[in-house]
């Protein structure tokens, strides 16, 4: 059970941002957004709204309750959540995710229910799975940046690097790109960029290209001028067995940009975001014409003052 008064505060605070959040939401036309996000310490969630369903990803911490008090304590918030925003507890799915800087979590399996259903991002379509993994397969706080892709790629050979589940490669295939390249390491993911593409009718093979590679690798086989405009959102940190070398972000992003940048015509873009919080970019040693932070012109209404990414602008 929850405190009382705690669980009037939760009430009240849920109810706040709630009425604030969705009426933009609503003028925008968007049906996912980010509700709340650890506001009240004692309520360590985060909690996306994706149409008629609700994601919450619950923080571990030191709670001091046992096993089945978490439970009903979780069940309670659930009931609070439902009473504000109207969405049935059935139609919840929670996760318990360790509190993280960067999306290293996005490659943990936790479940293999295969439970996919699609919502619409200006218009676009995307495959969502709220079960099997802690991450949703649309990062929310790119929403900006994606809109970005699609108004300047039209004609231009696009490049996406760690593409996940090629939301980037979905933007630009509506924006009129000439051909668009999806490149991750994952299998499972790569699949799920090209079902995204595929939705969408975006089918033509010679057009839309998926390569199942390493990144830092796939970048050094690449000639010049290979691309127009590149994104890359790569993790943090990762030391997958199919890597040939750990990825550092922080120690690697210079090689990493670099690279891009032979393989972009002269004038080309890449858009490097980071969600490591510390990440500082070193841009002396980065062979660029300019480097612009965008973080902020790239950051949500639902992110105000809890964006934990970076987001530049690097042109050749």
């Amino acid at each position: 059970m929850i405190d009382p008064q705690k669980a009037e505060m939760f009430r009240n605070r849920l109810n706040k941002v709630h009425k604030h959040k969705s009426k933009i939401a609503k003028r925008q036309q968007i049906s996912c957004y980010r509700l709340y996000d650890h506001d009240l310490p004692e309520f360590p969630f985060s909690i996306e709204i994706y149409e008629d369903n609700i994601y919450i990803a619950e923080y571990l911490r030191r709670h001091g309750m046992e096993d089945d008090e978490h439970e009903a304590w979780l069940q309670d918030c659930m009931a609070i959540i439902q009473s504000i925003t109207g969405i049935e507890v059935d139609n919840m799915y929670c996760k318990q995710r360790k509190r993280m800087s960067h999306r290293e979590g996005q490659y943990e399996k936790l479940s293999t229910e295969k439970q996919y259903f699609t919502v619409l991002e200006d218009s676009l379509k995307f495959l969502i799975n709220l079960t099997d993994y802690l991450d949703t397969g649309l990062f929310l706080d790119h929403r900006i940046t994606r809109n970005k892709v699609s108004t300047i790629c039209e004609g231009k050979r696009v490049l996406n690097l760690f593409c996940y589940t090629g939301s980037f490669s979905v933007y630009a295939a509506a924006g009129g790109a000439s051909s668009v390249t999806s490149v991750d390491l994952s299998k499972t993911y790569l699949g799920w960029a090209e079902d995204n593409l595929a939705i969408n009718l975006f089918k033509d093979a010679a057009k839309y290209i998926f390569i199942h590679a390493d990144v830092k690798q796939y970048l050094k086989t690449l000639k010049p001028d290979s691309f127009d405009l590149v994104i890359m959102d790569p993790p943090t940190f990762s030391n997958s067995k199919r890597m040939k070398d750990i990825l550092d972000i922080q120690r690697d992003h210079v090689e990493l940009i670099n690279d891009v940048l032979k393989a972009i015509t002269p004038g080309g873009l890449l858009i490097f975001s980071t969600n490591y919080t510390k990440f500082e970019i070193d841009s002396s040693n980065i062979l660029a014409g300019s480097i612009k932070d965008i973080t902020k012109a790239t950051t949500p209404f639902d992110f105000e003052g809890k964006l934990k990414r970076w987001c530049f602008e690097i042109i050749k």
